[in-house]
């Protein structure tokens, strides 16, 4: 049987260019790997999900609350639905998983990303893997926001408010993207069904393409080698083969990741949708994103309100805060491979200490994210008396650029001390070498 596909579908060959391809054997490459398995486990527990949720805006009569005859409790059959997911046998559970695994993807991706940037991973040739991991990163996260709008309660409807708001601050297009982009004007009957196309067929389309050419250029490039290869064999693939001894290790590790986090979403509740009710134009005070938009809820918070007419279109902070400000950090990270300037090919990874400069950086920037996430806060910091009304806005600005400032000079500066240290140590091992000559 197997000379028989081998002669027709060459087997053999596939074995010897991929199946025995060799993998590097260090914990961060993990990460990546990671991320795949989640994303495996949100299409399984998707479909799952997919078969008992029903995606429209009409209006049907709640079964758990029926109400009357004559005053009967409407609610749209989308939330109802996820209330009836609720209730199924393990129906909770998966919407727990499905949640937990969407956070854990976006923040293994963000990981990884940061393994690629402080190791010099990025470098020539692999650009156009960065951008790649860049884009992903960037479907990811767009996937989480449509999935937490589909159960349609008043949580999502307010974050939908939020999100149509932004996009129709685009000045002179923006009412017409937003009526495009959600079918109509908000809140319409093809709200709901465009967001569910959105999260079950356009972007895990997008996410699985960028997926398979991520992958398909890693292979064709090879990974970037641990430090100790290059003393092992010079310019050589050092590692185990993936079909007899990486696949085992792949195998081992999807199933304790995935048991770990089933354990965690048995005990870790997520958005509770009969807690929020069905939509409604009563606001959410306090209302929030995940985590990996925070920074972005943070840098509307603080931006002053304003409007600028321009040529007929309106330039407000809301556009400014929400796709400006953004579109210039997340553009600064595609930029990472063209501001460096060596031109031999990568093949090892790099110490981060010997490019304090990078480091330092890549040290600010994560400093810049965190204080603008913290901003998203700043309600409750006014309430809790950290702040005031009157200085919330100026301290969050200052702490914005000042926090960056000096965790850059900051690491300048331990960097510089730990590769004195290095070059003290070798000076005293030179010494004790010719000592003992």
């Amino acid at each position: 049987m197997n000379q028989w596909l081998d002669d027709r579908l060459h087997i053999s060959r596939l074995n010897d260019k991929f199946l025995r391809k060799a993998f590097p054997v260090h914990h961060s490459f993990f990460l990546g790997e990671i991320t795949l398995f989640s994303l495996i486990v949100l299409i399984i527990t998707g479909i799952l999900l997919a078969l008992s949720y029903e995606p429209s805006n009409s209006l049907v009569i709640n079964s758990f609350d029926p109400g009357s005859a004559t005053k009967p409790n409407l609610v749209p059959a989308a939330y109802h639905s996820a209330l009836k997911i609720n209730a199924m046998p393990f129906g909770d559970m998966l919407r727990r998983v499905h949640h937990w695994m969407a956070n854990i993807m976006v923040a293994a991706a963000v990981i990884h990303m940061m393994r690629v940037y402080f190791t010099g991973a990025f470098k020539k040739p692999r650009e156009i893997n960065w951008w790649i991991g860049m884009l992903l990163l960037i479907f990811a996260a767009l996937t989480a926001v449509t999935g937490y709008i589909l159960p349609y309660d008043n949580y999502a409807y307010n974050t939908v408010s939020v999100i149509y708001a932004i996009v129709k601050s685009v000045p002179w297009v923006g009412d017409w993207a937003a009526q495009a982009a959600f079918a109509g004007r908000f809140p319409g009957d093809g709200i709901i069904p465009r967001i569910y196309g959105y999260h079950i067929m356009l972007l895990p389309g997008i996410l699985l393409a960028l997926t398979g050419a991520h992958m398909l250029i890693m292979i064709k490039q090879k990974h970037t080698q641990p430090q100790y290869a290059k003393r092992l064999a010079y310019k050589k693939i050092v590692g185990v083969p993936l079909s007899t001894q990486q696949t085992p290790i792949m195998l081992l590790l999807a199933l304790l990741f995935t048991g770990l986090v089933m354990l965690f979403a048995a005990f870790i509740p997520v958005h509770p949708v009969e807690f929020f009710g069905p939509p409604s134009p009563q606001p959410i005070s306090s209302i929030k994103p995940d985590w990996y938009l925070l920074w972005v809820f943070g840098a509307l918070a603080i931006i002053p309100g304003f409007e600028l007419e321009v040529l007929g279109g309106v330039i407000s902070a809301e556009f400014v805060g929400a796709m400006v400000l953004p579109g210039l950090i997340i553009g600064l990270m595609f930029a990472v491979p063209m501001l460096d300037r060596s031109k031999d090919n990568q093949y090892y990874a790099e110490n981060p200490t010997n490019h304090p400069v990078r480091l330092a950086a890549g040290i600010a920037f994560m400093a810049m994210m965190i204080v603008l996430s913290v901003a998203g806060y700043k309600i409750e910091l006014v309430q809790s008396g950290i702040l005031t009304s009157a200085n919330a806005n100026a301290v969050l600005w200052i702490l914005t650029f000042l926090v960056p400032a000096v965790s850059y000079f900051g690491t300048l500066g331990i960097v510089r001390g730990i590769r004195a240290l290095r070059e003290a140590d070798e000076r005293e091992t030179l010494a004790h070498a010719h000592a003992d000559d």
